[in-house]
């Protein structure tokens, strides 16, 4: 395919107006002098090259999408009708409070709506991605223990852990501490234990952890924490396996953050846009981002009013067209919002038992909504959990995540989401048995794959470190 500057053919834009343009007001040094080099192609021609591009994108309304640890579920469509409202898109975000009371009523209630799902007494919807949460949360942690004069300076983390927790956390200024897995995936108590001192400000913890199984110590080790002083920091990331079943409050968390744009069914991928929204328990309510939301009985408005808070996150008040479609999304599940975690575990499950003969799996334990394959048994044949991965491509299937989390080997992460039907499910079975034969019969189709997608197989390691990016003619 050829690149839109290829295309051009000196056609002539639209012109906007037949009047010269006045620039003497402008210094010279400022004027560009050259030409601006963009391509000239008719309006056709520009909407056929956008759309084959397009076209050749993978998006979850063209195939299966098992991105472990993603939550690729489907995004209703009546909730972008929803956040194209006219009275939401054109509202300024410099608006006042009182011409901006229905936005504003719709964010009370979103806070209103996370606080239940989650059992914590404050919401702040600042932040604007679950990383951007994940600093957000720690940021109150921070700000905490310097209030009570606690100069804590480490912060636990699990060694399955989201890569974005150790990096939030060092760039907060902790000090990280692994902790190692068990024999069952989960975090070693008698490692916790040893761990624990006067410095420990915090453990970060995704539960259900990234290997899709649950903490089932989790009561023990918040109660340990809280003993030692020290809080509990819940990364939401996972949520989709426990909506309506538990909440992070009953497991003795302080402090968490969701992925709106993953469990609650809003578009993600391609750099956002996203929403991380950060809980809190009581004791923490007044260290959240200013301004909150607040509704004083008559009128909803933003309240700056919050005694040791950590100042503002986000310019504008986070990313408001992804809560319009998290709160769709909630109103249009109601009560049974839990239906959603509970086909997501059962989809889940249903893939792990019918895949973990052909391939490794490391933790044969019941998984949530997400569980760890490894291509061990593949590589024995030179082929790697990479080679899988692009064989799925060949399959209409985008691969699962590979490589993580580090503690399995040849990982291959699946995630199916409450999305599918078993069809579907089926159809991927199918597949991924395919491959495993191929492995074993004829290994040199899966390490030369893709071999039906636009772009073949690259060389990745030259793209990260020389990336080509600009056209020259």
């Amino acid at each position: 395919m050829k690149t839109i500057f290829e295309k051009s053919n000196d056609v002539a834009g639209v012109t906007l107006t037949d009047e010269k343009e006045d620039l003497s007001f402008l210094d010279k040094s400022l004027l560009r002098t050259d030409a601006v080099g963009l391509p000239s192609v008719s309006e056709l021609e520009a909407m056929r090259h956008y759309k084959e591009l397009s076209d050749r994108n993978f998006c979850i309304e063209k195939g299966f999408y098992p991105l472990g640890s993603c939550t690729m579920k489907y995004n209703p469509k009546v909730n972008e009708l929803l956040a194209g409202l006219e009275g939401f898109v054109n509202l300024h975000p410099l608006s006042d409070d009182i011409d901006s009371q229905g936005a504003l009523e719709l964010m009370y209630k979103l806070q209103e709506a996370l606080k239940t799902v989650t059992g914590m007494d404050a919401v702040t919807l600042q932040p604007a991605a679950g990383a951007h949460g994940e600093l957000t949360g720690m940021m109150i942690i921070k700000k905490y223990f310097d209030v009570k004069g606690e100069k804590r300076k480490k912060v636990i983390i699990p060694d399955s852990a989201h890569g974005t927790n150790p990096a939030s956390a060092h760039f907060c200024g902790f000090d990280i501490v692994p902790v190692k897995s068990n024999e069952k995936g989960q975090v070693d108590i008698q490692a916790l234990k040893e761990l624990l001192d006067a410095d420990v400000a915090a453990i970060m913890m995704t539960n259900p952890n990234t290997l899709g199984i649950f903490e089932e110590n989790v009561l023990e080790i918040s109660e340990l924490m809280h003993k030692n002083g020290s809080l509990l920091y819940y990364d939401g990331a996972n949520f989709n396996a426990i909506m309506g079943k538990t909440n992070p409050k009953l497991m003795g968390f302080d402090v968490v953050h969701l992925n709106l744009h993953k469990t609650f069914a809003t578009p993600h991928g391609g750099g956002g846009p996203g929403s991380g929204p950060v809980g809190v328990v009581d004791s923490l309510k007044e260290f959240l981002p200013s301004p909150v939301v607040d509704f004083d009985g008559e009128k909803y408005f933003r309240n700056c009013n919050i005694k040791h808070s950590i100042g503002s996150v986000k310019g504008f008040y986070g990313n408001f067209a992804v809560m319009v479609r998290a709160y769709a999304y909630i109103l249009m599940m109601g009560t049974n919002l839990k239906e959603a975690s509970e086909n997501a575990v059962l989809n889940a499950n249903y893939l792990k038992e019918k895949l973990k003969d052909a391939y490794l799996l490391p933790y044969d334990e019941p998984c949530m909504h997400e569980f760890v394959l490894s291509g061990d048994k593949q590589k024995e044949y030179g082929v790697s959990t990479l080679n899988i991965a692009k064989g799925l491509m060949d399959e209409n299937t985008h691969p699962p995540t590979v490589y993580f989390p580090l503690i399995v080997h040849e990982a291959i992460m699946i995630e199916p989401t409450e999305s599918e039907n078993k069809e579907v499910l089926d159809k991927f079975v199918d597949v991924m048995l395919k491959i495993a034969e191929d492995a074993k019969t004829n290994p040199q189709k899966l390490i030369s794959a893709p071999h039906t997608t636009p772009v073949k197989r690259l060389d990745e390691t030259l793209a990260a470190r020389q990336p080509d990016l600009k056209f020259v003619q």
